[in-house]
């Protein structure tokens, strides 16, 4: 299976670029999956149903989410009755949406996806190991599906790491998303499964994590509440990963990084 994840998509700018160059990048790596981190594409906050729509109408297949699930209020709802949408699966019982997704592919083959948060700098949520063991273990890699892709939407690299290297040979990919960087460490690990610290984002990258300078820079300086933030508009990077595995195990054979346009030296998978 051949399946592309792409960073956090950070306002205007991420949204058009993803939705004018997705089809294209579809076709050209033959992917059979894509899954997209959407947490930031309103505004840099949140999630609106009909961006959700644009990037499945753009060839997005399943769209994850992280901290700021809940800042367009109209997702909650939206989240009930469409289940390619996943919030981390480590917030408490009974809270709104799904964790993981189950995406079937047009041949049959099937693909997990799980959402999931970390705890370090981050809100004090569920354990965040115990429930990805827990949706492992119910879709078992190779068996169950054909392919099991987990972004791990946490600040600390230590903690992204500790997830990936806990769940190696579980899973096909394990990467990281939220902190809007991406990492020069895709990898495939000792038992199988890729991985990569963060993917980066979809978004301006002449700017703070997505954000327009001025504003994010003076929140340091001056350690007091200013204008509110409000994404970088010009052009975006595309930036993720690449994955192709073994249907009969479900692990990496290859993997790559993916940068797309923007201001970001350029890459794209050789395979």
């Amino acid at each position: 299976m051949r399946i592309l994840f792409l960073g956090d998509i950070v306002g205007r700018s991420g949204r058009d670029a993803l939705t004018d160059k997705l089809p294209g990048l579809r076709a050209a790596l033959r992917a059979d999956l894509v899954v997209v981190n959407g947490e930031n594409a309103s505004h840099g906050f949140g999630l609106a149903p009909e961006m959700a729509r644009a990037f499945f109408l753009a060839g997005t297949d399943v769209i994850t989410l992280g901290n700021h699930a809940w800042d367009r209020k109209e997702i909650i709802p939206y989240l009930e009755v469409e289940h390619r949408v996943v919030r981390p699966i480590n917030f408490p019982p009974g809270t709104p949406g799904r964790g993981s997704f189950v995406a079937v592919l047009d041949d049959g083959r099937k693909a997990l996806v799980i959402n999931v948060m970390g705890r370090l700098f981050m809100d004090a949520l569920d354990d965040p190991f115990r429930a990805v063991q827990a949706e492992l273990q119910k879709h078992p890699l190779g068996r169950a599906v054909q392919a099991a892709v987990v972004d791990v939407h946490a600040e600390a690299s230590s903690e992204k790491q500790a997830m990936g290297h806990s769940f190696d040979g579980l899973a096909s990919l394990i990467v990281g998303t939220h902190t809007h960087a991406p990492t020069a460490d895709h990898q495939i690990l000792a038992g199988g499964t890729a991985y990569m610290t963060d993917a980066g984002m979809c978004g301006d990258y002449d700017s703070i994590i997505g954000m327009q300078k001025g504003a994010a820079a003076l929140r340091f300086w001056k350690k007091v509440p200013g204008e509110k933030l409000a994404p970088a508009e010009g052009e975006a990077t595309l930036c993720g990963v690449f994955v192709e595995t073994d249907d009969a195990t479900g692990l990496a054979k290859q993997v790559g990084a993916l940068r797309v346009g923007g201001r970001l030296s350029q890459l794209m998978p050789g395979f």
